[in-house]
Parts: structure tokens; sequence; C-alpha cells
């Protein structure tokens, strides 16, 4: 197949790659402040548009779950742009009242297109309404939070800490339903739940990638991992699973090709 972005590589970094939820389409975003979309075909891979955010480096984009939104965060700004695909829209959101937050740059959605966390500093999470973009509610971990996931039936979040430490979170009543330690992790990185809602997969500074169930997170504090993934020298920045939970993906962006399919 064709590069996806043939039609225009960027200028700069490339941080984000998504394929849209329901259409053939992918978006590519980067710290050259644009955010572009191609009709993946694999023949020519046309592009359909690209939308330029003045003075505005990407730090990380994502489709809402309907695919009718993009949001997108900044290197250092303390505001999020929301480009409505529909009408095509560009709507900045300056402030969220209530989020003290000098930066805002990782967030998740989650999986029923009804919230959007923000990952702040000092341990918040700020938990937004998607519909709305308005606070619903503030938590906090003990030391900093470097990555988060939503279970697949957005009931939970799963909050890691750079200590090495996941606190399971229930999304209504927003209370710290159980916390445990990640094994051998110095510093926490990344994290993901299955979409069959059966592992967790921890990835730390080291390269390790640890692979748990999640009946034994939310039981024990010391929890073993099903299996420890070694494969990786430097820090795994991102794990993710396929759809079907029998692939998990780990890299890490701080040499070239570092990717394992496990």
């Amino acid at each position: 197949c064709l590069p996806a972005n043939q039609e225009r590589f960027a200028n700069g970094r490339l941080v984000t790659v998504q394929f849209h939820p329901s259409a053939q389409v992918v978006m590519t975003a980067g710290h050259d402040r644009s955010v572009s979309l191609f009709q993946v075909d694999g023949i020519r891979n046309p592009k359909i548009q690209s939308i330029y955010l003045e003075s505005f480096p990407i730090y990380k984009a994502r489709f809402s779950v309907d695919g009718e939104q993009v949001i997108a965060t900044g290197t250092h700004h303390s505001m999020f742009f929301v480009y409505d695909m529909m009408a095509g829209n560009i709507i900045p959101i300056p402030k969220v009242r209530g989020v003290e937050e000098k930066f805002l740059r990782n967030f998740e959605l989650s999986p029923d297109g009804s919230f959007m966390l923000l990952v702040g500093t000092s341990g918040y999470l700020h938990l937004l309404s998607m519909k709305t973009k308005e606070l619903i509610s503030t938590m906090k971990v003990n030391g900093r939070c470097t990555a988060t996931a939503f279970t697949p039936d957005s009931s939970k979040i799963y909050s890691y800490s750079k200590e090495g430490e996941v606190f399971i979170w229930d999304v209504r009543s927003r209370r710290c339903l159980h916390k445990f330690e990640d094994e051998g992790s110095l510093e926490g990185k990344c994290i993901a739940v299955s979409k069959n809602n059966q592992y967790v997969a921890c990835g730390s500074s080291s390269g390790v990638v640890n692979l748990y169930t999640t009946d034994v997170c939310l039981k024990e504090n010391h929890p073993k991992p099903v299996k420890a993934i070694m494969n990786l020298v430097t820090s795994a920045t991102c794990v993710t699973f396929n759809p079907t939970t029998e692939i998990l993906a780990v890299a890490s962006r701080d040499t070239d090709e570092a990717v394992k399919l496990v």
C-alpha cells in the first residue's frame, strides 16, 4: 500500500494517526499545527482536507466516538479545539470552568461517547461532558498521573501514576474502587484495557509491559502479571489491543521501528 498520507506529508513530527470509527478515512495530526483527513483506498489515498490551527502545535487529536468531531489539544496551551466535521466549523474551547491547568495535553474519550477525561498536573483528572465540554467532576491520584484508560463499557477508569500505581475509578460515583502496584514499575508510561475487558496492559519507562487479567486487578494490591513482555529496550510509550483481543501492540517512540506485536 502507498503511504496513507502521501498526498500531504507533514512538515513536523506526526503525533496522531487514527482511523475514522465508521468511514474509510484516516486522520493525521502533528507539530506542524495541522489536522489532515485522507480517504483510504490503498491506491491513491486522496486527501479530503487539511485544517490549520494557528500557533497551535498539536499534542494529541482524536475522533469522537460518533465520528462527527475531532478533538485536538496543544503542546503548550490550556485550551483545546473541537473541529465539527459536519458543519465544517473549528470551535476553540478557551477555558473549562473549574479546570485550573496551565497546559492541557493528554486526554481520553469514553467508548460510549459520553465523557472526555483530561489528565491534569499534580495527579488531577478532570471528567468533562462530551456534549457540553463542561466539567462534571475532578478526581485526584497520589503523585502524577501519566496515562488513563476507560473500560469498554465506560463504567470505570484506570489511571496509571508516575510512581507505578494504578488507580481504578467508578465513573458514576467518581470514587476510587481499588488501587494496585504495577510489578517492577519504576515509572508508569502507558496503559490499555482490552475490548472484551479481560486484560489490562501497563507499560513502563524500563520498556517492560505487564499484562494482567482485570479480575485480579480489581482484587489484589500486588497482582502477578500473566505475562511480562521484555522486548523493548527503551521506554514503552504505547500499548494497544486489537479489537478481538488476540494481539497486543507495544511500541516505543524513543527509537525507530520499536514496535512489537504479541
